[in-house]
């Protein structure tokens, strides 16, 4: 936003035989309808030649480029009115009254200014405004008229929409896929783009038949097919999510956004509603999987290939007998080299291979060997008093047994004792084609 100061004195009259010091403030329409109205420069130059002319003084020039249409939203504007309180000008200049209100709330501002004698007059390019009853109340018409255009300009746009749509036109920026259309005379109308369009119906044909995830979805998109948008950025995952929930792309859509509006839209769908419907069963699915489910095994290990976290992700098989499988595996996330080759491996051969770690560990180094004699201690307690037997403790304190408790916890144990048992290493756990080994922290 720029802004710039400037004192113009009149040669025809000096400084000091007017009492009034103005701000010159321009500000530029964002209203489709007063778009050919003068620029913010226009104003200044016609303004300062009438200052010129009528030996005005200006104190200072502003400009700004926020709407006036909301209450107390330009900076520019509150900055004028707290000044004009401070007394360093009593005078507005501007184009016309609406550049300084197209709202009650600052028009009623700049009338009270006016009521304290803080404004003295406001000028424009053809009125003159002081603190005269008759003088307010013009301008206060004149601010209201300005909010009328504005309230009757959002009805009429409105209007507009809701016609288009009820004929089945996407009023708005067309989805990803699409393209809207050029000619006026086709206006809202849109086209299939050429090089998109395959690939978002190959998207929800991944998802529904092949079971592809969003994160999938997402590495297949950005890595193998180097797939741009319009605004040649890569497709975000969340934007992957909409796109999968958007049900235009077969033919229907929603206006305005959550209301519940549907239309039938003319455009081309790309896919079938029992695709889509296919693709968003898959997609909730997944979605109340990894809401609900905690892997146990997760961010506990290195990538033994290129230095990335480790990832899990559950898989279900339906078998030949109706009934399904369940499997989770663990592998590389690739978060620093999204080619990495390292072998993904299933829970139970993991935990093989923390068991066969269990047995080359130090105890000691195992960071919570004296819980894991509580946890013996209060087994032998609870044994004693389920039994009735009093006397030597049906299991011995010693490596052995702290050994196999803690190889106990690995397989039976639940999430949160496994991840604290694997937590409390002070060793670093590497993962590598299928095999675990310690590294010792420098």
């Amino acid at each position: 936003m720029e802004q710039g100061i400037t004192q113009i004195r009149s040669p025809k009259q000096p400084i000091t035989a007017s009492p009034l010091r103005y701000c010159l403030y321009a500000r530029k329409s964002t209203e489709s309808e007063e778009r050919q109205i003068l620029s913010i420069d226009s104003q200044v130059k016609e303004m300062l030649q009438l200052a010129e002319r009528e030996g005005l003084e200006i104190a200072e020039i502003k400009r700004e480029s926020h709407s006036a249409k909301d209450t107390g939203q330009r900076p520019i504007f509150n900055e004028i009115v707290e000044e004009i309180k401070q007394g360093k000008f009593n005078g507005i200049l501007t184009w016309a009254p609406d550049r300084i209100s197209r709202n009650a709330g600052d028009l009623g501002r700049i009338v009270d200014l006016m009521d304290q004698k803080l404004l003295l007059e406001i000028r424009t390019y053809g009125q003159r405004f002081t603190n005269n009853p008759n003088e307010k109340f013009l301008l206060m018409i004149l601010g209201s008229q300005a909010k009328l255009e504005n309230d009757n300009r959002g009805i009429n746009v409105k209007r507009g929409l809701r016609t288009r749509v009820e004929m089945g036109l996407w009023p708005g920026v067309a989805p990803l896929g699409y393209l809207n259309q050029k000619l006026m005379d086709k206006k809202c109308q849109i086209l299939v783009d050429p090089a998109r369009a395959p690939i978002i119906k190959k998207m929800f044909e991944k998802v529904a038949y092949e079971q592809f995830s969003g994160r999938k979805l997402y590495n297949w998109l950005k890595f193998e097919l180097n797939f741009y948008t319009r605004g040649n950025k890569s497709l975000t995952l969340s934007g992957i999510y909409r796109i999968l929930d958007n049900p235009f792309y077969y033919g229907i859509f929603e206006f305005p956004k959550n209301s519940g509006n549907l239309y039938q839209g003319k455009h081309q769908p790309l896919i079938n509603q029992e695709l889509f419907e296919k693709a968003k069963a898959q997609l909730k699915r997944d979605q109340i999987v990894r809401e609900n489910k905690e892997f146990a095994f997760t961010k506990l290990f290195t990538c033994g290939y290129c230095g990335s976290g480790i990832s899990a992700e559950e898989k279900w098989k339906v078998l030949k007998d109706g009934t399904s499988a369940h499997y989770i595996y663990y592998g590389c996330s690739r978060a620093k080299d999204r080619n990495c080759k390292n072998k993904y491996i299933r829970e139970e051969e993991l935990i093989e291979e923390l068991l066969k770690i269990i047995d080359k560990v130090n105890l000691n180094e195992l960071g919570m060997k004296q819980k894991l004699e509580d946890e013996i201690r209060r087994f032998n307690k609870l044994q004693k008093i389920v039994n009735g037997r009093t006397g030597q403790a049906l299991v011995e304190e010693n490596d052995v047994n702290i050994r196999q408790y803690a190889k106990y916890l690995l397989k039976e144990g639940s999430t949160s004792d496994k991840r604290e048992l694997l937590a409390n290493l002070r060793s670093r756990l590497n993962y590598k084609d299928k095999k675990i080994t310690l590294i010792e922290e420098a």
